[in-house]
């Protein structure tokens, strides 16, 4: 029987949460390089050509090898990635732009992963899995638990100040405002949300809730 959400019904014009983890559940990232390179491929991969600029980047392709661009169909509206899996929140234009898309990042990844470490063979546990976004409360929930995902790395469990927000790796601080990656769509989501009350803010939606609300989020509302 297929992984739950392996097999996919593709749509255009449809939001989607799309998540995968390393086989038998081994690390996918295991240096900051190896965060950095995933997240140079998505700024490749979803950045307007006229807007990319690599300079900083520690990710280098050469003129004649790069990657194809999916910035027109593709629009990323959160992400965070973890020590043996990643989340995308994604809304695609196409019928098949997500499969073009997640298959090229898979494939370059995995390429780069298995010639660092000197491995060989898949690095991801089968086909990403993607769940379609049918109703505004999986929507407006689906942030909320990517940029809670860190909470498992906390110490002894709790959440403390700041934790979520100083996470390198989840497009959270786009939506505080203490960055920018022009290829994170921030705001259609924080449109939702007040820029001056800060018992409405986004900040407060995602950090301020207890176990039994994320419970209910992962199995209910996110269908994963």
């Amino acid at each position: 029987m297929p992984p739950k959400n392996s097999l996919k019904e593709y749509k255009e014009n449809t939001y989607y949460h799309i998540y995968n983890r390393g086989v038998a559940k081994g690390d996918i990232f295991k240096t900051v390089d190896d965060y950095k390179t995933f997240l140079g491929y998505l700024k490749l991969y979803l950045s307007l050509p006229k807007t990319l600029d690599l300079q900083g980047d520690s990710l280098k392709v050469a003129p004649s090898r790069q990657l194809k661009n999916h910035a027109e169909t593709i629009k990323l509206m959160a992400y965070c990635l973890m020590p043996n899996h990643f989340h995308l929140f994604i809304f695609q234009k196409e019928e098949m732009s997500m499969n073009y898309f997640m298959r090229s990042l898979a494939t370059k990844y995995s390429m780069y992963f298995n010639r660092k470490y000197k491995r060989v063979g898949p690095l991801f546990q089968g086909t990403y899995k993607a769940v379609e976004i049918t109703s505004e409360e999986q929507y407006i929930y689906l942030s909320k638990y990517i940029h809670r995902n860190p909470t498992d790395l906390a110490p002894s469990g709790r959440l403390p100040e700041g934790f979520l927000e100083d996470y390198r790796y989840s497009s959270y601080a786009n939506y505080l405002g203490l960055f920018k990656q022009s290829w994170v769509n921030t705001d259609e989501i924080l449109s939702y949300f007040s820029k001056i009350n800060s018992r409405n803010s986004y900040k407060n939606f995602v950090e301020e809730t207890d176990e039994s609300d994320i419970i209910r989020i992962k199995n209910v509302v996110l269908d994963i």
